[in-house]
């Protein structure tokens, strides 16, 4: 196989280069049946019959195993193409408070590696490049990968990002504001580099290997020490025209509420108020409360831990209702590390959400319905969703 033919194919900036069209589908979606190939390009079936027959001989697509998004039909399953596992790697990479971590996957959208390490807090933007450049070097050399055949880095972080990859407002890394991702880590790592806020990412991640895949309309509201959310229509993940799309944790929806660290006041994430109901209770229980402890202290019957779930779905349902109003969506995945409570936090979250939503589920036919399920990365969806973001990055390159 030509390893640069792969480069080749997403470097054309021809669109009507028909082999060029395929292999940029193959590499933002994954495994794609000929039928999903010709609807997304708008190419007829025989073209993409012929193409497909001369990337196969160069190596570049091949046949692979089902997923939960290839389409069956009746009496014959539909064989998924997918890009060669061999042509290149995409990293990601999500940046937290307190530790860095990084994802692997090839351009079939197969997951090679996922890892973190510890960092100092308050670690500067050259310092993060720099660390994510050695993890990359020895990742690659421990998996057995050619690093030549990294084609571009993904980048999650904490507060909007717009287009260009500057960091408008960093809720958790404040003094990220106004840096250029994509320019710092490009001029380190040497290669294209994307960067998105970590909701936005969570999304792709949801839609490319988690709960939403299939789903080219949703919703992802994301609770955890601080709350996030994306939208997602046509398969696209709407970031707004300065990156500030699907804020969901700020909107102020009581506007006399607790002051917020982005200067608004009662802003969703205000109300929801995790941070600080993690704080009383480590003060009653005389002990530092996690995120993680809640929901097991929860699910052994603690009174207290499940009335902090409890308020925060009260809470989120009533967020959640707002947006349900306006975009009514056919699909909405909860994420965060709060969803480890389950139940206790989905039943009464969808029964606040059906109380104050326009279109109730009781008025409407079941396909009409709104879905609101819990998402299935939770712990990892933001460094996944940077993988992605690389892979549909690419895809998208001039």
């Amino acid at each position: 196989m030509n390893e640069n033919a792969l480069r080749s194919l997403l470097g054309n900036a021809t669109s009507a280069f028909v082999t060029s069209q395929i292999v940029r589908a193959l590499c933002e979606r994954g495994p794609l049946s000929a039928a999903q190939v010709a609807r997304l390009t708008g190419l007829a079936r025989s073209t993409v019959s012929t193409a497909v027959g001369e990337l196969k001989l160069l190596e570049i697509v091949i046949e692979g195993p089902a997923t939960n998004s290839t389409p069956r039909a009746i009496g014959r399953p539909a064989t998924p193409l997918t890009l060669n596992p061999r042509a290149g790697t995409c990293v990601g990479v999500h940046l937290n408070q307190q530790d860095i971590r990084l994802a692997i996957a090839d351009v079939s959208h197969s997951v090679i590696l996922e890892k973190s390490i510890e960092v100092e807090p308050g670690y500067s933007p050259q310092c993060a490049a720099a660390v994510v450049r050695d993890i990359v070097t020895v990742a690659y050399g421990v998996c057995g990968l050619d690093i030549s055949a990294l084609l571009g880095v993904g980048v999650s972080v904490c507060g909007p990002v717009s287009p260009g990859g500057m960091v408008q407002r960093a809720n958790g890394m404040p003094t990220w504001a106004g840096v250029n991702i994509s320019q710092i880590f490009g001029a380190v790592l040497e290669k294209p580099v994307f960067a998105d806020n970590e909701s936005n990412c969570s999304a792709l991640a949801e839609m490319m290997w988690g709960a939403a895949a299939g789903y080219e309309d949703f919703v992802l509201l994301k609770l955890d020490l601080g709350v996030g959310g994306a939208i997602v229509r046509n398969g696209k993940v709407i970031t707004g025209v300065a990156g500030g799309g699907g804020e969901f944790g700020h909107m102020s929806i009581e506007p006399n509420g607790g002051l917020c660290r982005c200067g608004n006041r009662g802003c969703l994430e205000v109300q929801i108020g995790v941070d600080r109901s993690l704080q009383e209770m480590s003060r009653l229980y005389g002990r530092i409360i996690t995120i993680y402890d809640v929901s097991a202290m929860a699910s052994q019957g603690d009174v207290g831990a499940r009335r902090m779930i409890e308020d925060m779905a009260e809470q989120a349902g009533r967020g959640l209702a707002l947006i349900g109003t306006i975009i009514n969506p056919p699909l909405v995945i909860v994420s965060g590390r709060m969803t480890r409570a389950g139940d206790m936090l989905l039943k009464p979250l969808v029964a606040v959400y059906e109380k104050h939503t326009l279109m109730k589920a009781r008025d409407v036919p079941s396909p009409m319905r709104t879905r609101v399920m819990i998402g299935k990365l939770a712990e990892n969806d933001a460094v996944l969703g940077a993988v992605g973001l690389a892979l549909r990055g690419l895809a998208a390159l001039p």
